[in-house]
């Protein structure tokens, strides 16, 4: 959606914009004081595109009466869980430690102090991948190989940056466009640009937690990316004559 809100400006605007710059940046250019009318102009530009990379966090929490056998369970079973990565094809530098973490686990009853019962365990990677096609396999093998703490997958563009180039230049497009609309409306013509801000990036959605049923621990899981949209919000200011 587009806002649009137009004021006078005076000529004092410009003479405040040389007042605040240095006296050789003055002496360099000479700032041109607005004489007709202001309009500034917020416009949004979006591109679509399919996803290209997935992350996924995934990691086994395993409990035990006591740390040392919590620890040893958590190692042997998250020492699987890399196995299965590897044998998927991800690459050790795609793999990344992010949680370890061991804390007690007590038993609460009324009106008696907590009892202590065991110990839990927790290591939690996090992966990325390419090939999203893979995304569903992978995540099987790894529930399969004892993970049972995945979060994911969160699907994104890998390299974005062309693609919110492209998004910059239709929201620029898009301000022009009603700026002329509007100057056409009043008369008048767009004379200049004043300025341009960026104030907003979408991407992509947040990631989603992934949970398999024993009922259909059969099937296969499938992941489709669809399309992603990433959105520009720009302020464009012109000057209407």
């Amino acid at each position: 959606m587009t806002m649009i809100r137009t004021s006078i400006m005076a000529a004092a605007l410009g003479a405040s914009v040389l007042a605040a710059a240095t006296p050789a940046a003055a002496q360099q250019a000479e700032v041109r004081p607005i004489s007709g009318t202001r309009l500034d102009v917020v416009a949004q530009g979006e591109v679509a595109r399919v996803p290209d990379i997935a992350r996924i966090s995934a990691g086994v929490v395993t409990q035990s009466p006591t740390a040392t056998a919590a620890i040893r369970e958590n190692a042997q079973r998250m020492t699987a869980v890399r196995a299965a990565l590897r044998e998927a094809g991800i690459a050790e530098r795609d793999i990344q430690t992010s949680t370890i973490n061991l804390q007690p686990s007590y038993r609460y009853a009324e009106n008696q102090p907590p009892q202590l019962v065991g110990y839990q365990a927790t290591n939690e990677v996090t992966v990325r991948f390419r090939d999203i096609a893979e995304t569903g396999r992978i995540l099987d093998a790894l529930v399969a190989q004892g993970a049972n703490q995945i979060n994911g997958p969160m699907l994104s563009i890998d390299q974005p940056e062309a693609a919110l180039d492209e998004a910059r230049t239709q929201a620029l497009t898009n301000a022009r466009a009603r700026a002329e609309l509007y100057a056409r409306s009043l008369g008048m013509r767009v004379a200049r640009v004043l300025a341009v801000s960026e104030s907003g990036l979408v991407g992509a959605p947040p990631p989603r937690p992934y949970m398999r049923d024993a009922a259909v621990a059969q099937a296969e899981t499938q992941i489709v990316p669809g399309e992603q949209t990433l959105a520009v919000t720009l302020t464009v200011s012109f000057e209407l004559e």
